[in-house]
């Protein structure tokens, strides 16, 4: 028998949803079957499946020690991540983060340990705000994510509840974000909103544009500003309108003037005139806050903005360098 009580960051979760991250070990088919035969009970008593949990609940789980085993590791994985955080702010609920370029954000088959997550965690357990043994299924979490080639601004969030609200936040798009790019050539005008419709290629990890709608195609809108221009080259402010994949890359490749760096949507010979960059000029360099009554305990950040300093290619670009 084993006893889960629900903390702070356990609360407003599905009871069947809690105990898919609390127990993993536990095959979903056996832990339907375990509620409804009351080998788990919530409170001392049989459990609804859908029962939002509160803090100070008890779950009680009679089921065999195996199945507890993984939850038992005293080890972790993060503490390999790295240590070098750019932190833009941090409060007890977030963290805004400057994402280096060539850093993954999560986890994927090439690479698990080094990655900002990972970083995140350990930072917060070395600060002594993370403790994986008091916590039953929360870990801290990035609310958005940024493609591994792109650098900029990523959320984290410190507790359960600043998740839930930053993942409504920005499933709202109450965030505005401005991010800064050289595209190759001189744009046609000083300003303007380019609009066109996505079709995504999964298989290919690729997207594509067209001006008139097509099937599964989505409508897209991408606003720039040119900030300057040197050397056939021009440093753009994008203000995302609608947020697809890729969408700045390909919409702007598709009028004729791919990102500097970019191999995907440009070209290598394009590329090479410049240097040879590899890594995109892209930055999602400054988010303002603009939130409605749902904002709850993260209604202070309302008005706010933060930027990124240190835009590498921004800093070449006007200085002569790049």
């Amino acid at each position: 028998m084993k006893i889960l009580r629900i903390a702070k960051n356990d609360s407003g979760q599905r009871l069947d949803k809690f105990l898919s991250k609390a127990v993993p070990a536990l095959p979903k088919s056996l832990l339907y079957k375990y509620l409804r035969t009351k080998h788990i009970k919530l409170n001392g008593k049989k459990a609804d499946i859908s029962a939002r949990l509160i803090e100070g609940d008890e779950i009680t789980l009679y089921i065999r020690d195996e199945f507890f085993a993984d939850t038992q590791k005293k080890s972790y994985d993060f503490l390999a991540a790295p240590k070098n955080l750019s932190i833009v702010y941090e409060d007890e609920n977030l963290l805004i983060l400057n994402k280096k370029a060539g850093l993954l954000c999560h986890p994927d088959n090439g690479e698990y340990v080094s990655t900002l997550l990972g970083a995140v965690q350990r930072y917060l357990y070395e600060k002594g705000e993370y403790d994986p043994d008091a916590e039953n299924a929360f870990a801290p979490a990035l609310a958005n994510r940024i493609d591994r080639n792109t650098g900029g601004l990523v959320l984290a969030a410190k507790n359960a509840e600043a998740l839930r609200l930053l993942n409504g936040i920005i499933k709202r798009r109450e965030i505005e974000k401005l991010y800064l790019c050289i595209a190759i050539g001189k744009m046609p005008k000083q300003s303007d909103v380019l609009t066109g419709y996505l079709t995504k290629d999964s298989a290919k990890n690729k997207v594509f544009i067209s001006q008139k709608p097509k099937p599964n195609a989505k409508k897209i809108a991408t606003k720039y500003t040119v900030l300057s221009c040197r050397n056939g080259l021009s440093l753009l402010e994008i203000d995302l309108l609608t947020g697809r994949t890729h969408q700045i890359r390909a919409h702007l490749a598709s009028i004729g003037h791919p990102l500097l760096g970019d191999g995907k949507y440009g070209t290598n010979a394009q590329n090479k005139q410049y240097g040879g960059y590899k890594k995109q000029c892209l930055y999602s360099y400054r988010l303002t806050f603009r939130l409605s009554e749902e904002a709850g305990m993260l209604s202070y950040l309302n008005g706010k903005s933060f930027a990124a300093d240190d835009v590498w290619f921004r800093t070449a670009f006007l200085n002569g360098t790049l």
